[in-house]
């Protein structure tokens, strides 16, 4: 038998490496909004406006691809998703008006959201006994793929101008097309044995902790949301140069990397709740200083706060599949996509915002969020594997068999 990195399945390898590119690709436009801005002339409030379309087009439209993933050829969706993703997404690079840059950020962003839903799904399916080690490491190798974008795509931007940037996609798609994707193991459902099919109707029972989750994320995703769209801006506006800001920014998101790896592995030991309640209240005193720091003290401190805030992401997403376990898809695609497009509605209000009372007194208000989202944990099932039973015709065998060709 070969031996597994972190004893984790080689599916679950496969799949946080193709998160990585996809997620990767898939935060193109935040290290580029510097340059973006005044090439369209474009207002923060509109800045945000886009943010907000890729985010519902990536995001929210995963309700709709978690849903056909537990009923339709969800492996078609594993594969097709990524390469559109990475072709498309890389065009706003020449776009050369809004609506140009608005169109190829939607498009992109189906592509990813088509990869989304199933591939957590399969994450849950062949993670085994450590499901909080398995998401953690799924979600951080995504987020881990944002960290490097800015690192990649602010200095082609800077150095070579836009209209490099849509070369980017041929090593992205010869990375997945032809090193990733041949390895997933060949299904045809996400759930192979079950009486109840998956989607909507089947999380009925579970309504009352899943919404309480998904505000949660909601809340959460806001205050990521302003931080990680706007703070490049005004790191630029205070000096730095577009590949500088983007190495914070790249800085940041390592930061966040790491607290989505450690989140899960706590959840597993001292309970889902408990790791929800305790890194959001911990995250709010740095993300509510960073604003007014500059320089090293500034990347230390909004570091942390991310850390903090992300620790919840990973576990939301297992405890939200423990709790409800007959549509893993579904269940996924509500706690990442769904809830990530919906926070995304505020990046429109909190440009207009920043526009009228300044970035920093903006950051500041919405770091205050996590508050509101930790109270609304307390009332969900506490220990350290929380489950909310089925009724009797609605348990599902998690386990299957079937040919792997990841191994």
């Amino acid at each position: 038998m070969k031996r597994r990195l972190f004893g984790l399945h080689p599916t679950v390898l496969v799949l946080a490496s193709t998160h990585f590119v996809v997620d990767g690709f898939g935060n193109i436009l935040t290290p580029l909004l510097p340059v973006i801005i005044p090439r369209l002339n474009l207002s923060l409030a509109a800045a945000g406006t886009l943010q907000m379309l890729y985010l519902m087009a990536n995001s929210v439209s995963q309700l709709g691809f978690g849903h056909l993933a537990d009923r339709w050829r969800p492996r078609l969706l594993l594969m097709a998703g990524p390469l559109v993703a990475v072709s498309i997404v890389t065009l706003i690079g020449v776009a050369d008006n809004i609506w140009m840059l608005a169109a190829a950020l939607i498009v992109g962003g189906f592509g990813a959201a088509a990869f989304h839903p199933p591939a957590a799904a399969l994450v849950h399916r062949y993670s085994g006994p450590q499901r909080g080690l398995s998401m953690s490491f799924h979600i951080t190798s995504g987020t881990l793929g944002q960290a490097m974008a800015p690192l990649v795509f602010a200095p082609v931007a800077q150095h070579y101008g836009l209209s490099m940037v849509p070369w980017l996609m041929v090593p992205g798609l010869l990375i997945v097309g032809l090193g990733l994707l041949p390895k997933l193991p060949r299904f045809e459902r996400l759930q192979e044995h079950h009486e109840t099919p998956g989607g909507f109707r089947a999380l009925l029972p579970y309504a009352k902790p899943l919404t309480l989750l998904y505000l949660i994320v909601v809340l959460r995703t806001v205050t990521a949301a302003t931080f990680t769209t706007f703070m490049p801006v005004m790191l630029v506006r205070r000096g730095m140069s577009v590949a500088q800001a983007g190495t914070v920014a790249a800085i940041f998101y390592t930061a966040v990397g790491a607290g989505g790896f450690f989140g899960g592995p706590l959840a597993d030991r001292f309970g889902p709740r408990r790791v929800i309640v305790v890194s959001l209240i911990a995250a709010v005193p740095f993300l509510f200083a960073a604003p007014w720091l500059s320089g090293s003290a500034f990347i230390a401190v909004v570091a942390c706060g991310g850390f903090l805030l992300q620790s919840t992401l990973p576990v939301n997403v297992t405890f939200g599949q423990s709790l409800a376990p007959i549509s893993a898809a579904t269940v996924s695609s509500l706690m990442m996509g769904f809830a990530w497009g919906m926070s995304g509605l505020s990046v429109p209000f909190t440009g207009t915002l920043a526009d009228r009372i300044g970035i920093e007194r903006t950051m500041m208000a919405m770091a205050v969020l996590p508050l509101v989202a930790a109270a609304l944990a307390w009332p969900l099932p506490g220990g350290k594997r929380a489950h909310t039973p089925p009724r009797g015709s609605e348990t599902v065998v998690q386990e299957v068999t079937g040919t792997d060709v990841a191994e």
